[in-house]
C-alpha cells in the first residue's frame, strides 16, 4: 500500500474564503462596538448637561422664591429642599455657589460648569459654596437678611 501525493488546491482556496470572512466579521462586530460605545457616550453626556441644567434651573427658582419672602417682613424666615438629580460626573468635583451675580457650579470638566442669573430683588446678601459630595437636596435658605446655601436642613 503505498499512496501518492496529490497536488490538490481546492482546499487552499476553501480555508482562505473561510478566514477572509472570518476577517470581514470580525471588521463588522469592530466597527458596530466603536459605533455603539460612541453612541451611549453621548447619550450619557446628553443625561449630564440636561441634568445639570434642570437642577439649576430648580435653584435658580428657589433662590427667587427666597427673595419673594424676604420682602414681605424683615423678620421672616424661609427655607426650601431641592432635590439634587443624581449625574454620571463625579459628583464630589462639583462646586455650587451663591454670590450677588447667581448661582456658579464649577467642575474640572468645563462643559458642565454652569452660571445662572438670579434677579437679586432681595433685601438682603447672597453667600454659600457647597461642594455637591454626598448631597441630595440643597437648601436654600433666607434669615436674617442673608440668602444662603446649605446641605443640611436649617434649625428654625
Amino acid at each position: 500500500m503505498t499512496s501518492d501525493l496529490v497536488k490538490d488546491e481546492a482546499g487552499a482556496s476553501t480555508e482562505l474564503g473561510y478566514i477572509f470572512t472570518f476577517l470581514l466579521g470580525v471588521l463588522f462586530l469592530s466597527i458596530f462596538s466603536v459605533w455603539a460605545f460612541g453612541l451611549e457616550t453621548s447619550t450619557r453626556e446628553n443625561w449630564n448637561t440636561t441634568a445639570v441644567d434642570v437642577n439649576m434651573a430648580d435653584l435658580a427658582a428657589a433662590v427667587e422664591r427666597a427673595d419673594l419672602a424676604s420682602r414681605e417682613d424683615s423678620s421672616v424666615r424661609y427655607a426650601e429642599a431641592v432635590k439634587w438629580r443624581l449625574t454620571e460626573a463625579d459628583e464630589s468635583e462639583f462646586v455650587l455657589t451663591l454670590d450677588d451675580m447667581g448661582l456658579h457650579l464649577d467642575h474640572p470638566e468645563n462643559e458642565l460648569d454652569r452660571d445662572v442669573s438670579i434677579s437679586a430683588t432681595s433685601d438682603g446678601n447672597y453667600t454659600g459654596r457647597i461642594t455637591l459630595s454626598g448631597i441630595s437636596e440643597i437648601w436654600i435658605v433666607y434669615e436674617d437678611g442673608m440668602t444662603y446655601l446649605s446641605g443640611n436642613r436649617p434649625e428654625f
